[in-house]
């Protein structure tokens, strides 16, 4: 296992480099994004996510053919991505129900996440249903599927690179027992597909995404404002790599051209580690609000990621964390910014 993944984690195939103007540190947003991807028919699962749905409505605007793979139980989510250009197609990953999806799709990109909390409904989604995508999708140039840094064995305050030990992250937490498992399991058979159909394959362990459409921040933002305590891990601080859904986006089309057989692995995540601690401080002083720490070993340790192989194949991302969490308070809740300072969009 230690020599499949030291194979699985590397830049094989002469793929290692992203394309000039499209890491986060270049021309970001959707013109970068389409300057790489334009014309191409992108299936994105997870569409109706926090991070599928910004990245499916970028592409579009960029002038590529993206088709949106979910269940769509909310309509709302549904309109959305359809007025933005989106074309939906209803998949059941739970029962492999991937058929309606088109096969000849240039580019897969699997957002696509299970957490009801029951083990065969979440082994079933997210290992199943990803061995049925990849199946399907056995002729795409690149497949990329999101993972989480929430794969590494709890460890305080080490720094893992994409060789770290794997463990169950989240089983601290009762209303996640499944998540860690369930994407570690996956992750073992995204390497084995892209050996199996010789399918070009990144394998993104991303760290805590927010923006606009809210994020871990943003709950902690709801406890504020709740005049509830946020809970951090005894082991203070709580560290980990916010990064933004702009950056996310920019980011996309070197996680596309990354992909490799064995599958590449990259920790993705805000190039400044920045702990709860610090960010739920930042936001008080932005609102006005009170901010209340409790500490617990009942929530989940540090996790705090080496980037290395994350500059060498996607460059750095580019929205200062501060930033960020401005413009998502901005988005969210714009009345909480009343006692002064100025409006902040990343850029």
């Amino acid at each position: 296992m230690g020599e499949e993944r030291g194979a699985g984690s590397g830049e094989a195939g002469g793929r290692g480099a992203s394309p000039a103007g499209v890491g986060a540190t270049g021309a970001n947003g959707p013109a970068a994004v389409g300057a790489a991807l334009a014309g191409r028919t992108i299936v994105v699962t997870g569409a109706t996510g926090q991070v599928g749905e910004p990245v499916a409505l970028a592409l579009a605007a960029a002038g590529s053919n993206v088709v949106a793979g979910a269940r769509f139980t909310d309509a709302t989510a549904r309109a959305r991505l359809e007025q933005g250009g989106v074309t939906c197609v209803a998949v059941d990953l739970g029962a492999g129900e991937v058929g309606d999806l088109p096969a000849e799709a240039d580019v897969v990109l699997n957002f696509a996440v299970a957490k009801s909390n029951r083990w065969a409904t979440d082994l079933d989604a997210n290992v199943g249903g990803l061995a049925a995508l990849m199946e399907h999708h056995q002729r795409a140039s690149a497949f990329v599927h999101c993972s989480t840094t929430a794969v590494y064995k709890p460890l305080g305050h080490h720094v893992f690179d994409e060789d770290g030990p794997l463990g169950d992250n989240h089983a601290v937490w009762p209303f996640l027992q499944t998540y860690s498992i369930s994407k570690i399991a996956a992750e073992a058979t995204a390497r084995w597909a892209a050996r199996r159909f010789a399918l070009p394959t990144t394998i993104a362990r991303l760290s805590v995404p927010y923006g606009d459409r809210g994020g871990w921040p943003a709950f902690h933002l709801e406890l504020m404002r709740a005049g509830k305590p946020v809970p951090v891990h005894v082991d203070a601080p709580s560290v980990y790599h916010p990064i933004h859904e702009r950056d996310i986006v920019a980011m996309v089309p070197g996680l596309v051209e990354a992909a490799a057989v064995p599958a590449t692995v990259v920790n993705w995540g805000g190039d400044e580690p920045v702990s709860i601690e610090e960010w739920c401080g930042y936001l008080a002083e932005l609102t006005g609000l009170d901010v209340v720490f409790a500490p617990t070993t009942d929530t989940i340790d540090s996790v705090q990621i080496d980037l290395t192989r994350m500059h060498r194949l996607l460059g750095h991302t580019s929205v200062p964390w501060r930033t960020g969490m401005r413009s998502m308070v901005v988005a969210r809740h714009p009345e909480l910014l009343a006692r002064g300072g100025t409006t902040t969009t990343p850029s």
